[in-house]
């Protein structure tokens, strides 16, 4: 290994995980969803360069490691929580995420017409706002989430549309 990347393979991936420690807790807790999601996502791939190089040099060290039991005991619960977690998030048929998307979910499987007291509008209203806005709308007995499937539009666009215009 060239001596440049042995000198900067451990503190490249130290630097790496703070980020991704502290983008990962502010993710977790709500804070700065705009500002972490992003980064978390693509820094936290970029974080296999240099956990490659830092196995690369400390090969022989880890070769030590891998037959002892701590290891052993480390890797396997490792497994067993992620298996346990991506086995829950598949059984409950849906992607976990904060509740304010759940509700918007949830808003969208209804009508224009059970939806449109909640923004304040009459069904007819509602349904000129989502025409305006470009949506094929039948009526105000058809769901949101036909009315964005139909039109080609993804749901967040729908939502924004639902909300009157700032005046």
């Amino acid at each position: 290994m060239p001596r440049l990347l042995q000198r900067y393979a451990t503190p490249a991936i130290t630097g790496l995980f703070l980020v991704s420690l502290i983008s990962g807790i502010a993710l977790f807790v709500g804070v700065g969803q705009g500002l972490f999601h992003e980064m978390h996502e693509i820094l936290s791939v970029a974080l296999v360069v240099p956990f490659a190089l830092h196995v690369w040099k400390n090969w022989r060290s880890l070769t030590n490691y891998l037959g002892r039991a701590p290891m052993t005991v480390a890797l396997a619960l490792s497994a067993a929580v992620a298996v346990a977690f991506a086995f829950a998030g598949a059984s409950e048929g849906q992607a976990g995420g904060p509740p304010q998307f759940a509700f918007a979910s949830e808003v969208l499987t209804h009508t224009v017409a059970e939806v449109a007291p909640v923004v304040d509008a009459t069904p007819d209203e509602l349904v000129a706002r989502l025409t305006e806005a470009g949506f094929a709308v039948t009526g105000p007995e058809q769901t949101l989430s036909d009315i964005a499937a139909a039109s080609g539009e993804d749901q967040f666009a729908l939502v924004a549309a639902l909300m009157p215009a700032a005046g």
